[in-house]
């Protein structure tokens, strides 16, 4: 068996060459056996095994990098792809098997339907926020759908990266998943490459970066990014349980997660109940000193500290604000009626910041929402049954919420991903199986019955009956 470490090379300008690792890939997929359904299903109990054995390894990673919380790296991490693959092995035999479709009477008698087929060998770029979550669950789909794979963690959080790379080798066949460790100078290496997919999870601009360099070779990609995600207070709303939900959403993982809601809406006579109930469900989860929280994450790195820190300069901030620079951790903090034309408004905050606008009427939160970039999440928290349609049916987003934040993620069943500058492409449960696989269109003749009006010559009577069939 080839090692990972023995296929990368470089070249004259001591850039890294990764050919060697993709011819080997391409090799083991070529050996027909990830067209198993039983040996698919074997890889995803090994990663199974992977998560529940290295189970403390992977708490201490996330805590590291991240500052979580052993309830957090549970439940947004290793208890969640743990479920994902539980569910995508209870239904792999299904997505897998043909789908049938109906036949046209003029192709009668015959039958059609869609054989999924994997892509080939795919390339996954992950994201620091959730570096092992958002890292595994595109593999679980891409390995259920047939697929090899190169990994490519994200080097902003070097524990976990570290981590998977020393750990994914030991369970998973090392000619059908690798993993690339590295930063801008192995992912270009990595991109040069003409994979049968590419999927990303980060920022636009990066996006940008990426889609380009597949466009090279007519690659397609899946582009998991982000954007300023909205959260619209009514007022028929239940306070009480709008400020806990919002304040788990908002704050989980310090801010730090691309549905996160990015601002609230809120109408002026409900702005100061909203402020008083926020801050009373904060100091709840979090303690009468919410920095200092064991139950609160922190900065990923210091210059996106620094960032974080500029956006509050000149801003009205009524709640939080305190630092412990030495530890990377800014508080939960909320800014009221920010510059709609500053940073904080204008740039995706990431981070423990939430700013609430301040509307004449609630009803022009769907003005607000359209006239800036479609949002990867919609919150909305209201009762009024008829104030919900009008949100949801006049303004766009990637996934929308009501009356929570973020448990769209919890259901299998619901695709996640973009829309316009907040990405393309989707996946979870089946949605990501399909992302994976090619529905190859497949359509079975009979040959004993030939209709032969659609072969010349032609004649009225052949057209006659041409149009009646088709």
């Amino acid at each position: 068996m080839h090692l990972v470490s023995d296929t990368i090379q470089t070249n004259a300008e001591n850039e890294p060459d990764y050919s060697s690792l993709f011819s080997l890939l391409k090799s083991g997929f070529n050996t027909d056996k990830t067209r198993c359904i039983q040996w698919r299903k074997k890889q995803l109990q090994s990663l199974v095994s992977l998560l529940t054995e290295h189970q403390q390894e992977i708490k201490e990673a996330l805590y590291r990098d991240l500052g979580k919380g052993e309830t957090e790296s549970w439940t947004a991490e290793i208890g969640y792809l743990l479920s994902d693959i539980r569910h995508t092995v209870k239904q792999l035999d299904s997505w897998a098997d043909l789908r049938h479709v109906s036949t046209p009477l003029a192709a009668q008698p015959g039958r059609s339907y869609l054989q999924p087929e994997p892509l080939g060998v795919v390339l996954i770029i992950g994201a620091w926020n959730y570096p092992v979550q958002l890292l595994l669950a595109p593999l679980v789909a891409a390995i259920a759908a047939g697929n090899c794979a190169v990994l490519k963690p994200s080097e902003l959080a070097p524990a976990c990266s570290s981590l998977v790379a020393r750990l994914i080798p030991q369970y998973l066949e090392q000619d059908t998943v690798a993993v690339v460790e590295g930063g801008k100078r192995e992912t270009q290496g990595l991109l040069s490459l003409a994979w049968d997919h590419v999927f990303y999870t980060g920022g636009a601009q990066v996006g940008k970066i990426v889609m380009q360099a597949a466009a090279q070779h007519l690659t397609p990609v899946t582009l998991e990014l982000g954007g300023k995600s909205p959260c619209v207070i009514d007022r028929s709303c239940n306070l009480t349980v709008t400020a806990r939900r919002l304040v788990w959403g908002k704050w989980m993982n310090c801010g730090q997660t691309c549905i996160a809601p990015d601002y609230v809406l809120v109408d002026k006579h409900q702005v100061t109940a909203v402020i008083e109930a926020l801050k009373a469900e904060i100091y709840r989860q979090y303690g009468n000193a919410p920095v200092a929280s064991k139950d609160y994450g922190q900065i990923i790195h210091q210059r996106h500290y620094n960032r974080l820190c500029e956006l509050l300069h000149e801003q009205n901030v009524v709640f939080g604000g305190e630092r412990l620079p030495e530890q990377r951790k800014l508080a939960p903090t909320i800014v009221l009626n920010p510059d709609l034309n500053s940073p904080l408004m204008q740039e995706e905050i990431f981070g423990p910041i939430l700013p609430i606008i301040v509307l004449e009427n609630i009803e022009d939160s769907v003005a607000f929402i359209r006239h800036r970039e479609k949002p990867l999440a919609l919150y909305v928290f209201s009762e009024d049954h008829g104030f919900r349609d009008r949100l949801l049916s006049k303004t766009s987003a990637g996934s929308v919420c009501v009356n929570d934040t973020m448990m769209f993620m919890t259901n299998p069943a619901l695709p996640f991903g973009g829309v316009g500058n907040s990405g393309m492409g989707r996946y979870h449960g089946k949605f990501g199986f399909d992302t994976f696989s090619h529905l190859k269109a497949v359509m079975v003749k009979s040959s004993k019955f030939d209709v032969k009006a659609r072969y010349a010559p032609y004649s009225r009577w052949k057209l006659w009956l041409l149009k009646k069939l088709l």
